[in-house]
């Protein structure tokens, strides 16, 4: 508990000062718009002129066109799959019931305007209001308080594109079925979006092998594919349906390898966030008109549909989270932040699904208000809402207390392009397991040097060199790196996130330690400050990788492996070899020993990977014993150590029993007892396991304090970073061929919580 509490404290650093950046944004639409300052005639004359409403609809389009694709690019397709059925079952219950709720409220409705045409596309217009989700906003709340890396986020913004995009295709569905010429332009509109998803398809193909030693595409390149979504988008509306679909589909089906992928992201994401989103959300409230309310009977009818459409959604998102025992708070935040309105309800209110019919304006003004309020009064109490900090724990920290079969979330650290191909072959072999997932980031961390100032203006960069001034460090590891991953995720379908951190070294390790909160991952992976020489012997390669190491192990909000490589001779990727590689896991007991051997489980479960694990013993139990019974009575403390260590000893049998039951057992792993009385015959006992040949060891940083097992073998010991075995199995008198990993079980202090900073 008190892990947890600890990483709450440290993840919600981010969320401390959120501001509602979609309220304000909001609001200041509705500043400039009609109801405040447009009232002003000069102001008027500037916003609101004769062709101003067909340039409005248009660059709203455009906004609509970019961010629908960018969100589709950006989509997590397999937590998608794993949970395709919670996450229709949370949409699913808003969409259900709101169609049931818009009949009623249709026949009063009815009554109130006296309806007596087109009611079919009036009862769409309702059902949209009531049924819909806007997932532009919710991302964008959810990504602010940086909550999108959270179960209960990532269930927020796929529940709320599953309800938007159903919302879309019901609408479409029903229109397309009213009238042959509806059908017929319902065709075209498929035909056009299956058309552009092949040429998205086949163009990446096409630019990813041209210009190999570029990380990103030429401009021309870039703006051809904005070009054919642009065109075939307009092509959509033309036939009378939103292409918000049709951007959506085409950015999730489009190839998440290369640097087409890397360059729409680089580009889109900037752009969408700090440009496109916030001019859209801001002429979402330009269009109102407080005064248009004003009419008791329009006031009356605002608060109606307010309170109908919100009851509608929470009490349907509350049953679907019963139902799929999601708890009660987050089943809460969750229903509200599904009550978000602003994308696929406006285009109905400004474009009716019928050609050539306009609303009329009342019944324009009150959904359009309706929709305006929702989201002005329900933002920022889901803003306060997040901002208490009980949904974003960073959790879980330790991969001891993480299911084997459930997401793991790791960053690994690489400096130069030597450090990755030993983190592939480490990925490789973690995402083994076909029930579990692996979410791997691999971090670039770059030294901030003084820059190069240029006196070339933006027009006379060659092509391509437009990007951003962080693009100039790393020189060209990054193109290595960059290509290195590229091939990976191409030869083994592994999607890997690529991150580059560019710091001073002083305090790259503090952005290291925040990104890891960010991300929320359980553990990260340090490269070790020496390598290994064509003779054998150890070199160091970089002397600050080593205080950059230690800093991050004192204060890293997680689990921490340092992971030394041996390139050829060490351990090799498992996808796509034919040999079986051989692992070794050393455990003398203590937490850091069960977070090796717990990561050891992620990695068994690969077919080309063979683990064995080997539990050194005390084979004279009545020396410790003895130990215990003359201290016990000198002092208070050390009966506390005795007990401390007791309680150890208790949960690494649980820990080791349970994973011989599970593993062991059923033939996936071998499991050997060393018995050894000192740190002589241990070191004697290593010796002989290392002459096996193992292209891995994994080994705990600490093993068990004050253990008789290591005695004597601290008086060699050059890195305190490895531990005692770690650093006696890194050093060159061992002759040990093999790559190690020694991890480090995340522990808690108040002097972390401190370290990591907004």
């Amino acid at each position: 508990m008190e892990k947890m509490e600890a990483a709450e404290k440290a993840t919600c650093r981010s969320v401390d000062n959120f501001n509602p950046l979609i309220t304000t944004i909001f609001q200041a639409g509705v500043v400039v718009g009609p109801t405040l300052l447009s009232r002003i005639r000069r102001v008027e004359d500037f916003f609101i002129q004769a062709s101003s409403a067909e340039y409005y609809m248009f660059f709203s389009f455009l906004c609509r066109m970019l961010f629908m694709f960018s969100i589709g690019l950006e989509t997590d397709i397999p937590y998608l799959k794993r949970n395709i059925r919670v996450v229709s079952i949370v949409a699913g219950g808003g969409i259900i019931l709101s169609s049931i709720c818009a009949a009623p409220l249709l026949w009063l409705l009815i009554k109130v305007f006296t309806v007596t045409k087109s009611r079919f596309p009036f009862y769409l217009l309702i059902f949209t209001v009531l049924a819909n989700s806007a997932s532009p906003v919710v991302i964008r709340m959810i990504a602010e308080s940086k909550f999108d890396n959270a179960d209960l986020g990532r269930l927020a913004i796929y529940s709320s594109l599953i309800s938007e995009m159903s919302c879309v295709a019901f609408v479409a569905t029903l229109t397309a079925c009213s009238s042959t010429i509806r059908l017929v332009g319902a065709i075209i509109a498929t035909l056009v979006t299956v058309l552009l998803i092949f040429l998205n398809n086949y163009l990446p193909f096409v630019f990813n092998k041209r210009n190999r030693h570029n990380r990103f595409l030429t401009n021309s390149e870039l703006f051809l594919i904005i070009f054919i979504l642009l065109a075939i988008s307009l092509l959509v509306e033309s036939a009378g349906y939103t292409a918000i679909t049709c951007c959506f589909l085409a950015g999730l089906m489009f190839p998440r390898e290369g640097k087409t992928c890397r360059t729409l992201l680089h580009k889109l994401t900037y752009a969408v966030n700090t440009f496109v989103l916030p001019v859209y959300f801001g002429y979402t409230g330009f269009q109102f008109n407080i005064s248009k309310i004003f009419n008791k009977l329009t006031l009356i009818l605002t608060v109606l549909i307010i309170l109908l459409s919100a009851g509608t959604k929470i009490v349907a998102t509350l049953a679907a989270c019963y139902y799929l025992k999601i708890p009660r708070n987050e089943s809460l935040i969750l229903s509200f932040l599904l009550n978000m309105k602003g994308n696929y309800d406006l285009i109905i209110i400004n474009s009716p699904p019928v050609p050539k019919m306009l609303w009329e304006n009342d019944i324009h003004d009150l959904f359009l208000s309706v929709v305006v309020l929702k989201t002005l009064i329900l933002a920022p109490v889901v803003a306060i809402w997040l901002n208490r900090g009980e949904f974003c724990a960073h959790y879980p920290t330790t991969l001891e207390i993480l299911n084997p079969e459930s997401e793991l979330r790791m960053m690994a650290c690489a400096y130069i392009p030597r450090h990755v191909s030993g983190y592939l072959s480490l990925i490789s072999a973690l995402s083994g397991c076909p029930n579990a997932t692996l979410n791997p980031y691999v971090a670039h961390l770059v030294e901030l040097r003084k820059k190069k100032k240029s006196k070339l203006m933006y027009h006379q960069l060659e092509d391509g060199d437009q990007y951003s001034d962080e693009e100039e460090y790393g020189g060209n590891d990054v193109v290595q790196i960059t290509n290195a991953l590229d091939s990976f995720i191409s030869e083994t379908k592994i999607p890997v996130h690529e991150a580059k951190i560019v710091s001073s070294f002083l305090t790259i390790n503090q952005d290291v330690c925040n990104g890891a909160v960010d991300l929320r991952v359980s553990i990260i992976f340090l490269p070790f400050h020496k390598h290994q020489r064509v003779d054998g012997k150890m070199e160091n390669s970089m002397e600050g990788i080593r205080t950059i190491n230690q800093k991050v192990i004192r204060h890293a909000p997680c689990s921490v492996g340092i992971f030394l490589d041996r390139g050829q001779t060490g351990f090799q990727q498992p996808h796509g070899s034919l040999s079986v590689q051989n692992i070794a896991t050393f455990f003398f007991g203590g937490p850091d020993d069960r977070e090796a051997l717990a990561c050891s489980k992620r990695i068994l479960m690969h077919s080309q990977v063979s683990l064995t694990v080997f539990r050194f013993i005390q084979a004279n139990s009545s020396i410790q014993n003895s130990w215990i019974s003359d201290a016990s009575h000198k002092d208070e403390e050390v009966v506390m150590a005795i007990s401390s260590i007791g309680t150890e000893n208790e949960m690494d049998n649980v820990f080791v029993d349970s994973f011989y039951n599970r593993y062991v057992a059923q033939g996936k792993a071998s499991l050997i007892e060393k018995y050894v009385s000192d740190g002589a015959e241990t070191l004697v006992a290593l010796r002989e396991i290392l002459d096996n040949m193992y292209s891995l060891v994994i080994v705990g940083k600490g093993g068990r304090e004050n253990s008789s097992l290591t005695i004597g073998m601290s008086d060699w010991e050059e890195c305190p970073e490895l531990g005692l075995v770690g650093d006696l199995l890194a050093s060159s008198e061992m002759n040990f061929s093999g790559s190690l990993l020694v991890i480090q079980q995340h522990r808690h202090s108040e002097e972390d919580e401190a370290f990591i900073t907004p």
